[in-house]
């Protein structure tokens, strides 16, 4: 034969493997023979294995592999071990294997391994695609992997929520139809948590970069690719509501552990306090003019001039920390700081790191001292258990500080994510550990808090977070946001997101942190236009799960920049903020308890009404509160003469709502203009509701046997769980707590107090409640009512009132 036919075969050839290898990988995979095991079933495909695992019976996992073994995996996220094995039997019909639980039917068609998951009346809740799971071949950053993708199939009534904060994503809220990046670095987060409206929730136990794609095969498709793994691995829990899938899921990934009281109160932060003096000053500002606040805020380069991650507080600076942490102690205030991953050379803290091989290549570019500073392994126990040890010793227990700022924990190395995809970790490659560093940092001072810190709960308030991350005490913040309307209105859907995917805290900078155009980054807040922004944000900022000042220039409620108007409209909703305590912290302990969500999407308590499915910037703070943050400029903008001062307010449908601040009520079902004053945050409260609202205080734990001002908003029944324990320590974990109930009946206009179930140490015993039936102009507003429709003293036996 001639050299150009010889050349010609083997072209041939070789492009027939090359047609064969993308078959093998991209065809449907057969199934040849399934064995049921205690928790599953295991299926023998043509081309790999398959696990659909029974974890209970509205839980299921689903493993799928192109090898002949599935690959040795302890999971970073799911900590459940599923000890107690829920039944489950296993059959064949029509070329379909069917699994059936208690609550579900899953379907797995042996000609294309496709699941179904259908109720156990055989409607079909969600399927995967034709294509449903797959690995293919690639080479990501030189280095050999397999892409791992499933499938499914969307009808065009479903909606689709979580994915974790993208805090400078667009401003929709609904993924039906729109690709997200899952990839954690600066300014972008990634919690592979999903949930639909067709009553499913979804959780892809891959820690690779990934992507969302939303509007598969026409918008009838979506499907969630990682870049990297062995395996496909996911979970599919079954609710149909909401907070029954947020349940489950927090049952696979661990419960979030209860913050103290202070933590709901308000964090007064600043791009940054530079002295010890600096920061008592703050302390002076706040109590001295009466402004409620529970926490003052260091943050970075404390240790200066000192490299980072030497710990050391500079003395000339901060003389004492101790002391100046008493003093803060004594006003009862609290105190965070903030501690970073990185270290910089030249400390025996890097040092003891290096030597042990405890530190990775990637590095941060210090703009501050021009150096490239390096991130320890956060993947390695061992080298957690040495990061927390040395800073519990230099800084953290011994001084007293009481919460840690967990920040630049991406890790932040810029545009350089392939060396973190190359970076060796003590478990593997980055490339499959890209997204859970800052979950494996956590993971290590949660552990190193417990067992050291005495008598108080940890408070993590960590840059970014992964699925897991709220068993470890992290409150997500949405980064460095900027001080612009445009951020405030991307914050709204981006809180609520991140709550749908399974974290139950989440705040943002209020007024943003940084401006894009102002010298140094800092703001002036003295303009009207910034002082606008700053309220609108406080206001929202009321009605998140934590509440928090931070960013460049002076902000604190007592400074000079803000005029007289503006001081009174903040400080209106720092005490409205106090009076909610022990409705928030009753909220709190459901979220340990019961595993609930403070910030709630409207499908949480709506999802019938498919009006609420793609509003961006309307949610529900607890069962009672319709919040509908103003984010628009009204007031000093270009237009302002112009411009409507109201903003469109949805009231979803099947409810009577009541103007929080007038007391009117109005049909739900319908959209309305709100007005919208600077003062006022259109607030609406869903009747039927009951809320607690605590005395005047100035901190959150002040006057705990104060009265309650209890208000009832009739229209339909209701009920509301009262919750109390020692504020601080972890004693809640062994009973030491109390609660009790409040069940309105709005027929008989009648309210009942159930018996106080659990006592704790200090426990007020007897509780005077002020009991307001609220109306137009009765009960309304954030004051305190002059005149309550009756009032009761509580002895912690059942009692019924009424109230006709």
């Amino acid at each position: 034969m001639n050299k150009y036919l010889i050349k010609t075969l083997i072209s041939k050839r070789v492009t027939f493997l090359i047609i064969c290898l993308v078959f093998l990988q991209s065809t449907k995979a057969s199934v040849i023979s399934y064995t049921k095991n205690s928790d599953g079933v295991i299926f023998k495909l043509d081309k790999g294995l398959m696990n659909v695992r029974v974890c209970k019976a509205d839980i299921i996992e689903v493993k799928y592999t192109i090898f002949n073994a599935f690959p040795q995996k302890n999971s970073l996220v799911v900590n459940n071990t599923w000890e107690q094995r829920s039944t489950f039997t296993v059959s064949e019909h029509n070329g379909q294997i069917i699994i059936t639980t208690a609550r579900l039917i899953i379907k797995i068609n042996k000609t294309t391994n496709a699941i179904t998951y259908t109720n156990k009346k055989g409607k079909v809740i969600t399927s995967e695609s034709a294509e449903n799971k797959t690995m293919n071949t690639a080479t990501i950053a030189g280095i050999d992997t397999y892409n791992c993708t499933t499938g499914f199939n969307s009808p065009a009534d479903e909606a689709l929520f979580g994915l974790g904060c993208h805090p400078e994503d667009t401003l929709s809220i609904n993924y039906k139809g729109r690709n997200q990046e899952m990839l954690i670095k600066y300014m972008t987060g990634a919690i592979p948590v999903m949930l639909s409206t067709k009553g499913y929730g979804l959780l892809w136990d891959n820690y690779s970069a990934s992507n969302f794609y939303g509007a598969e095969a026409g918008n009838t498709q979506y499907k969630y690719v990682s870049e990297s793994g062995k395996m496909v691995d996911y979970y599919f829990f079954y609710g149909p509501t909401f907070d029954h899938i947020i349940d489950l899921y927090r049952t696979a990934t661990g419960k979030a552990p209860m913050y103290s009281k202070w933590a709901y109160g308000l964090f007064q932060s600043q791009d940054r306090y530079k002295t010890q003096a600096e920061i008592l000053s703050v302390k002076d500002g706040y109590r001295n003019n009466h402004i409620p606040v529970d926490a003052i805020v260091q943050d970075w380069y404390w240790w200066s001039p000192l490299p980072i991650g030497s710990h050391v507080m500079n003395a000339e600076r901060y003389p004492d920390p101790k002391a100046m942490i008493n003093e803060l102690h004594k006003a009862n205030m609290h105190a965070m700081i903030s501690i970073w991953p990185v270290f910089g050379s030249g400390t025996k803290n890097f040092d003891a790191l290096k030597s042990n091989g405890y530190l990775t290549s990637i590095t941060w570019d210090n703009f501050v001292t021009h150096t490239f500073d390096t991130y320890y392994d956060a993947h390695n126990p061992k080298a957690r258990d040495m990061y927390w040890a040395q800073a519990r010793d230099s800084v953290v227990k011994c001084y007293g500080w009481d919460a840690w700022w967990v920040d630049q924990c991406e890790p932040d190395n810029g545009s350089l994510l392939d060396e973190r995809r190359k970076a060796d970790f003590s478990v593997g490659k980055g490339i499959d550990y890209f997204n859970t560093y800052s979950l494996e940092h956590a993971k290590g001072l949660y552990k190193g808090w417990r067992k050291d810190i005495d008598g108080k709960r940890a408070f993590f308030l960590i840059r970014q977070a992964f699925a897991g991350s709220q068993h470890y005490a992290a409150t997500l913040w949405s980064s460095d946001v900027t001080t612009t309307f445009r951020a405030l209105r991307s914050q709204v859907p981006q809180g609520i997101n991140a709550c749908i995917s399974g974290m139950p805290y989440w705040t943002s900078d209020i007024g943003g942190y940084l401006s894009r155009t102002s010298p140094e980054g800092i703001p002036d807040w003295s303009d009207p236009q910034y002082r606008e922004l700053f309220t609108r944000w406080f206001q929202f900022g009321t009605f998140c799960p934590i509440m928090r000042i931070h960013g460049k220039g002076e902000r604190a409620l007592f400074s000079n920049n803000w005029d007289d108007p503006t001081k009174t409209v903040l400080l209106k909703y720092d005490k409205l903020r106090y009076r909610l305590l022990p409705y928030i912290y009753s909220l709190a302990a459901k979220v340990t308890n019961e595993n609930y969500t403070i910030m709630r999407s409207l499908a949480f308590d709506f999802g019938n009404d498919k009006n609420v499915y793609n509003i961006p910037d309307e949610y529900m703070f607890g069962p009672a509160f319709l919040v509908n943050p103003v984010t628009e400029q009204l007031y000093t903008g270009k237009n302002a003469d112009t411009q409507p001062k109201t903003r469109k307010v949805y009231l979803p449908k099947g409810n009577r709502w009541f103007n929080f601040w007038t007391g009117e009520t109005l049909n739900g079902g319908q959209t309305i203009d709100a007005d919208a004053p600077v003062e006022t945050i259109p607030v609406y409260v869903k009747a039927g509701s009951i809320i607690p609202m605590g005395p005047k205080v100035e901190y959150a734990t002040q006057n705990p046997a104060g009265a309650i001002e209890l208000r009832i908003y009739p229209g339909a029944n209701g009920e509301f769980k009262f919750y109390e324990d020692e504020n601080d320590n972890y004693n809640y974990e062994k009973g030491n707590c109390s609660t009790f109930s409040f069940k309105w009946d709005d027929e008989l206009h009648q309210l009942t107090i159930s018996d106080r179930k659990g006592s704790f140490p200090g426990m007020v015993k007897r509780r005077l409640f002020n009991i307001v039936v609220v109306r137009k102009d009765h009960g309304a507003n954030s004051g305190v009512t002059i005149k309550a429709d009756k009032t009761v003293n509580y002895d912690g036996r059942a009692i019924v009132i009424n109230l006709k």
